[in-house]
């Protein structure tokens, strides 16, 4: 080949994204394959090896003509590479995950957390192209997010820099929220998280609603009815928004970011979200940094793999 390659894989709990780029930075081809989550994940990346050999094949490329592979993982990773063990991915990980996929493949590879990959590629080439200071948000299943700070993702001692997900915003809380403490920010502002509360609120009021239609209410229903009207949809809509408004205001106090960027599944729910967290914001930030710009990420689910190939670029 005249031109080298990258790899960008953003790993999921359900299916991995894999990208070919080149040295340039154009993504050439996208694919995803299913992610075997059984035995704890122990075919994770073999499978992903076999797919990038498989590329490599129809490419008629060699390991030598492949820049790296960098790979987003859906957990921290620590100061020593360790990848902690991932929950979506049934306690996969608990290893240099890099190191023993660079083994695999005969290529070097780059492991970074999936929210900081995604980070990674709207810096680069989506909605935050320019700034030097910017905040993520992955509004998902779950509620990732991460910081950069003078074009460098911050991840912390522990990996976990900027992970708003994880702020406990109500001690009181008594309900039971996935595995992790109650009352955090992603009980209330993720996609799992508004469910549940329309759930609750479906079940304790009787006011008549499009949601009722559902057998099960998800955060698409939610923010497609809102924006059609309905009065329940729309106060689930605006209290989620409340809540992540609120914690972003904190942020901006904390980094005070030139932009912050709204990605994720639910970022799909387009300006119904956009308007409500902006302004839930506004009202809650300091003057100095109520003007801070609020934008959708604009390059969707393809993020995390532009993240993921712009680790192993000069």
């Amino acid at each position: 080949m005249s031109e080298r390659v990258i790899f960008g894989i953003d790993l999921g709990g359900t299916t991995a994204k894999l990208g070919l780029f080149s040295e340039n930075g154009v993504l050439l081809e996208k694919w995803q394959i299913p992610t075997d989550i059984r035995d704890k994940g122990k075919n994770i990346l073999r499978d992903l090896a076999a797919s990038v050999r498989v590329r490599m094949s129809t490419g008629r490329f060699t390991a030598q003509d492949v820049i790296g592979i960098g790979l987003g993982v859906p957990g921290e990773v620590l100061q020593d590479k360790t990848v902690e063990p991932c929950v979506n991915l049934n306690g996969w990980g608990g290893f240099y995950v890099a190191g023993a996929f660079s083994r695999m493949c005969g290529i070097p590879v780059k492991a970074v957390n999936d929210a900081n990959a995604a980070a990674l590629g709207e810096l680069w080439k989506g909605s935050a192209q320019g700034a030097r200071n910017m905040y993520f948000v992955a509004i998902g299943t779950g509620l990732g997010a991460a910081l950069v700070i003078g074009g460098q993702i911050v991840e912390g001692f522990h990996g976990a820099g900027g992970e708003i997900g994880h702020m406990i915003i109500k001690p009181e809380e008594k309900r039971e929220f996935g595995r992790g403490k109650r009352g955090r920010l992603e009980q209330y502002a993720s996609a799992s998280g508004i469910a549940c509360e329309a759930k609750q609120l479906l079940e304790t009021a009787d006011e008549p609603s499009l949601l009722r239609q559902y057998g099960e209410v998800t955060a698409k229903h939610i923010f497609m009815h809102a924006q059609q009207g309905d009065a329940l949809a729309r106060r689930l809509t605006e209290k989620f928004a409340s809540e992540l408004g609120r914690a972003l205001s904190i942020i901006s106090c904390v980094c005070d970011p030139e932009v912050i960027v709204l990605g994720g599944g639910v970022s799909a729910a387009g300006d119904t979200l956009l308007s409500a967290v902006k302004k839930a914001y506004k009202l809650y930030a300091p003057v100095a940094t109520e003007g801070t710009v609020i934008r959708l990420a604009a390059l969707g689910n393809d993020a995390g793999i532009f993240g993921a190939a712009r680790l192993m670029m000069k």
